[in-house]
């Protein structure tokens, strides 16, 4: 299938690759010159991360049970200009796809598990959509965010409660651990008239003051979304840009005592195709859009001691969307809010650390599409962490009392033992649950207020290898998902289709294999990640064994890359295996397999001066996520940062 690419295209890819080379020459040089560097001065990559998300407490990642993963400051850097998405996708255990350009509808599944399966949290805050579920990680600009953690597995539901029976993924914004005071500006441009340019300002005072603030915006033409062998012709905009800000502020009181906040907000317009435009003679707008507004805000309270740390904090997430396809003036409104209210306390054992909390969470949704009631959850939980002698091991236990079905309750129990101070092997098993979203409940036409929330049993062993020089890591895993809420249709005697609802009808068998591995040697980088995955129908139906749509069977990736303290750069080539667009696995739904190539990099010019570039899909390989819609060829950004201290 060829895909219409600008004229242009080969031109603009080798004026990047001019620009890229300058980066390869830079390498070269500090290559020549890294025998007068002190060896102190080189960076430092720790392989051995502290994490939050897999414990609800700082813990080494080297004594966590579940498989985690952290995408720090220096890979999002790498990555300005994008979203989180964009970053996301290329992790272990990843797979997505797109409706188009930035702004786009988009989904992403982790181990098997839908992304209404997967909790989102902002700085501890649920952010996932309460409507359709999920959430727009799409609209989220790296450039506000500090790190993302990622927890596979369904650990996250003993810990979390509901929506965390694939995994959690938490972003942290910018400004937590600010080490001094400067003021930075950033302007950047990109492939299809893409522009960027933000300021941020970061404060530290003697007094134990922090603050950080940030704010850029971003616009681009973007590309046409449909594909023309597939649907007409768009002749519509396709644009998409976002005004995005970002605030942290810390406070400490006393030795004792913190107050701090927290939020990110995110307002955007994208351009869009109109489903009725597909159809001839319908009143579909020529140039429909949506508007987004997306964000969440924390603030809390914390004292802590040599023993134990108490936390109280307050939590408001919205994803709000309105969406204009026939009617400027009257769109499709989605207003999702979630407040959040938690107290957690972490005691410090004679062997181990207790982890006790609770949580009260009103969720609500105002729509013109239907009416929804606000659901109320209170929550109650308790962890135990440990890691004495040769022994890592955590259980945790959560009670969930929603207003509108009956209680959950979820556990997990895993260990993990050294057989040297770098072998360690672990097992882990946790019970997941997902409550019903607002559209399975109350729909129009599908809705059904009788659902109850879909479960699983997740089993997951591993073997991992870690050293100074790497960390090596192969996890196993196999599911057992009950309840799915499917679809179901209802036709008459004779055949004539009258209507359906949801329904929990579905079971889902998922079992894989994962192997990461990060390696160091002096300034080069080297690693990758390799997944074999089965996600399959376990209805004992008509599609009973198909696999399920978008789990590519494998998957892999590889990078190498060089750092000095000065440059970053980077190169990583993924491959995606064929997979089926819908559970039905036909050959008019099947995607092909693709591989692309990327370079990236950081280039400190001055000692106030930084370029940032990256070079998507060198090859400019022709591929599709999900047939009908289009993707992009070869695409740059390029950036430079203007730092004051």
């Amino acid at each position: 299938m060829a895909l219409s690419r600008s004229s242009s295209t080969t031109y603009l890819r080798l004026c990047i690759l001019s620009v890229l080379g300058g980066f390869a020459m830079s390498a070269t040089a500090a290559t020549v010159d890294s025998s007068v560097i002190n060896e102190s001065e080189l960076p430092q990559v720790e392989l051995d991360k502290i994490v939050v998300t897999a414990t609800r407490t700082p813990t080494k990642a080297s004594n966590v049970i579940a498989q985690t993963r952290v995408i720090d400051s220096e890979e999002l850097q790498r990555s300005q200009g994008q979203s989180a998405l964009d970053v996301i996708k290329r992790q272990p255990g990843i797979s997505h796809y797109t409706n188009g350009g930035s702004g786009t509808t988009s989904n992403f599944y982790m181990r098997g598990y839908n992304n209404n399966q997967i909790l989102v949290l902002i700085d501890g805050v649920r952010y996932s959509s309460m409507s359709a579920g999920g959430a727009t990680l799409s609209l989220l600009p790296v450039d506000q965010i500090d790190r993302i953690e990622i927890l596979y597995g369904a650990s996250g539901s003993s810990i979390y409660g509901s929506d965390a029976m694939g995994g959690v993924i938490q972003v942290f914004t910018k400004g937590a651990n600010v080490d001094r005071s400067n003021v930075s500006v950033t302007a950047g441009v990109g492939s299809h008239n893409e522009d960027l340019y933000g300021a941020s300002a970061q404060f530290l005072s003697e007094k134990g003051t922090t603050l950080s603030l940030s704010a850029n915006r971003k616009e681009t033409d973007g590309f046409n979304a449909t594909l023309p062998s597939s649907l007409p012709t768009q002749t519509d905009d396709d644009g998409f840009k976002s005004d995005n800000y970002s605030i942290s502020f810390g406070q400490k009181i006393s030795d004792s005592l913190k107050f701090g906040l927290s939020g990110l907000y995110s307002k955007s317009t994208t351009d869009i195709d109109a489903y009725d435009d597909y159809l001839t003679n319908a009143p579909a707008l020529k140039h429909a859009f949506a508007e987004q507004n997306n964000g969440a805000a924390t603030a809390y309270l914390e004292h802590s001691d040599d023993t134990s740390s108490t936390k109280f904090t307050y939590g408001y997430s919205i994803d709000e969307s309105t969406t204009y396809e026939t009617d400027v003036n009257n769109g499709s409104k989605y207003d999702n809010n979630q407040q959040q209210i938690s107290l957690v306390r972490t005691q410090t054992l004679p062997i181990g650390k207790a982890i006790i909390g609770a949580e009260h969470l009103n969720q609500e949704l105002k729509s013109n599409v239907y009416d929804a009631n606000d659901r109320k959850v209170k929550s109650g939980f308790l962890g135990y962490l440990v890691s004495h002698n040769n022994i890592d091991a955590q259980a945790n236990v959560r009670y969930d009392d929603y207003s509108d079905f009956d209680s959950e309750t979820t556990y997990n129990l895993g260990a993990a033992y050294h057989l040297t101070p770098e072998f360690r092997v672990g097992a882990n098993y946790a019970k997941g649950f997902r409550a019903p979203t607002f559209n399975d409940l109350y729909y129009p036409n599908s809705g059904n207020p009788n659902l109850k929330p879909e479960t699983s049993d997740n089993y997951e062993a591993f073997i991992e290898y870690n050293t100074g020089l790497q960390s090596t890591r192969l996890t196993g895993y196999h599911n057992k998902v009950d309840d799915l809420i499917s679809f179901v249709s209802i036709f008459d005697i004779d055949g004539t289709y009258a209507g359906g609802s949801s329904e929990n009808v579905d079971k889902a068998k998922i079992k894989g294999l994962t192997l990461t591995s990060d390696w160091v040697f002096d300034s080069y980088l080297f690693g990758g990640s390799y997944d074999y995955q089965q996600a399959k129908d376990d209805s004992g139906k008509f599609n009973d064994g198909k696999f399920l749509a978008i789990r590519p069977e494998h998957k892999g990736l590889v990078y190498i890359g060089y750092r000095l303290p000065s440059l970053d750069i980077r190169t990583e080539y993924q491959y995606v295996d064929d997979y089926y667009s819908s559970i039905d696995n036909t050959d008019k739904q099947r995607v092909d397999s693709y591989g692309l190539l990327n370079i990236s990099g950081n280039y400190q010019l001055t000692d106030n001066l930084t370029m940032t570039a990256r070079l998507n899909n060198i090859t400019n390989k022709q591929y599709i996520t999900l047939p009908g819609y289009n993707t992009d060829g070869t695409n740059f950004f390029t950036s430079l940062t203007y730092n004051w201290f």
